[in-house]
């Protein structure tokens, strides 16, 4: 009889597996003997547990979605004041744990495999709206629910197109020039907003 746990734990190795998969030979190129390999199960494991190289690939990015949720809430806990509460989430999405190699890799493949795999879109989609979601609550806590959502959906584009442009643009990606220019534009939202004790 397996021991207790024994099958989350080879879930997460397969999880780990197929993030240093990707990062070697990208996802078109991977194969499920190459996640097993890499997590050092049986040939036959990924597919009993997940059942296919995209489902496996989804699991994956669950995972490391949660990773990042996991961060953010950490972030937030510190934080008081709406710009405050902002500034945790932009910290988070430029922090060093999201600029590791394999994990850069495993977001480039989110962002082409969600282009032909509709499961991978929803959790796309899935991830986008609650980013947007989370920034606008903070937002509307200043100004009315139409403008804190357009300001959100501002930062959230800067957050995205950031981070790809550190990624893509140097061999060693820094998320302090990023950080700032996100945080500028926030201040400037903020700046621009009427402030009032209740939100309108």
């Amino acid at each position: 009889m397996p021991k207790v746990g024994m099958e989350e734990e080879r879930k997460t190795s397969i999880i780990m597996g197929t993030i240093k998969a990707i990062h070697e030979k990208g996802y078109a190129a991977t194969t499920m003997a190459d996640i097993a390999k890499n997590a050092g199960v049986s040939t036959g494991l990924p597919h009993h547990y997940f059942g296919s190289k995209a489902a496996v690939f989804n699991a994956t990015m669950s995972f490391l979605l949660k990773d990042l949720s996991k961060q953010s809430r950490s972030r937030l806990l510190k934080a008081k004041t709406p710009m405050e509460r902002i500034d945790a989430i932009i910290h988070t999405n430029f922090s060093d744990e999201q600029f590791q190699p394999s994990v850069i890799s495993a977001w480039f493949a989110f962002y082409v495999v969600a282009r032909t795999e509709p499961a991978t879109r929803r959790l796309l989609q899935v991830y986008h709206r609650r980013l947007i979601s989370n920034l606008t609550a903070e937002y509307h806590r200043v100004t009315d629910r139409q403008t804190a959502i357009t300001a959100a959906e501002g930062t959230a584009a800067m957050i995205d197109g950031l981070w790809l442009q550190c990624v893509l643009t140097t061999n060693r990606p820094d998320g302090s020039p990023a950080t700032m220019l996100v945080q500028d534009y926030v201040k400037k939202c903020f700046d621009s907003f009427e402030t009032t004790d209740t939100p309108q």
